[in-house]
């Protein structure tokens, strides 16, 4: 059965032009060509299409595109290797939700708002070292590497997020470094997770600004809803491409 170009592209409300660029694109398998350089396309190809279009809202555009040039071109393992890796980043992201909706919780009822215990300060580099490898227990403060290290980010994005007003740590008269309460790292936790959700540093600060005026979660419990329809929508989404994927892979 030979499909034309237009054929493939109505099915999906495509162009032609768009079914030509995924050809070139290898995301599907060469048409074969008549002798004046017509293209034509097999049941194949259609299937092709389809798989990529079902594994875009599961996986985004550039890894559908990486998946099935993969395939197409005989690299299967490397396929699953990009699909593991979305699996991992959706598991991530509803690990961080629920880190988020945890923290929400503690906003309920805050804590940790005095000033902390003044620091000794560190009296050379190795004690310097120490205070950015652990926690002072005792004072109920961490540093700005333990934190940063504890979220997976740089130091300076923490630095970045001060200036734009998203958290405030306190400073120890003493030495000067920035200490943060067990608060602060929950408004920390809450700008990493918001950003990770995509949120703009704007919109960021006036969210935390509002939890903690309103001294409860309630600001945010539509966004956290959102948040959550959103991966849910991607997990279903997933098992969409995956079926089209096993149906295109058992395609002659």
């Amino acid at each position: 059965m030979r499909l034309r170009p237009i054929d493939l592209a109505r099915e999906h409300g495509l162009s032609t032009q768009a079914v030509r660029n995924y050809e070139e694109a290898g995301i599907l398998p060469p048409a074969e060509r008549s002798p004046h350089g017509y293209r034509a396309y097999a049941p194949r190809h259609a299937a092709a299409l389809r798989t990529f279009l079902a594994l875009i809202p599961a996986h985004g555009h550039a890894t559908a595109g990486a998946i099935m040039r993969a395939v197409n071109g005989g690299a299967v393992e490397e396929a699953l290797r990009l699909i593991d890796e979305s699996h991992a980043q959706l598991a991530g992201d509803r690990h961080t939700l629920e880190a988020v909706e945890r923290a929400l919780r503690d906003l309920a009822s805050p804590r940790d708002r005095e000033s902390p215990r003044e620091l000794k300060p560190p009296r050379d580099q190795e004690s310097l070292r120490g205070l950015a490898s652990a926690r002072e227990p005792a004072s109920g403060v961490t540093f700005i590497g333990p934190l940063a290290r504890r979220l997976g980010i740089r130091p300076a994005t923490l630095r970045k997020w001060e200036r734009a007003g998203l958290i405030v740590p306190r400073r120890d008269p003493r030495t000067g470094y920035r200490v943060y309460t067990s608060a602060d790292e929950r408004d920390v936790l809450l700008a990493h997770q918001l950003r990770r959700g995509g949120h703009g540093l704007e919109q960021i600060a006036r969210v935390l600004e509002r939890v903690r005026a309103a001294g409860g979660p309630e600001p945010l419990q539509a966004t956290m809803r959102e948040w959550r329809d959103r991966l849910t929508t991607r997990g279903l989404a997933m098992l969409t491409g995956a079926g089209a994927l096993d149906t295109y892979l058992g395609t002659p």
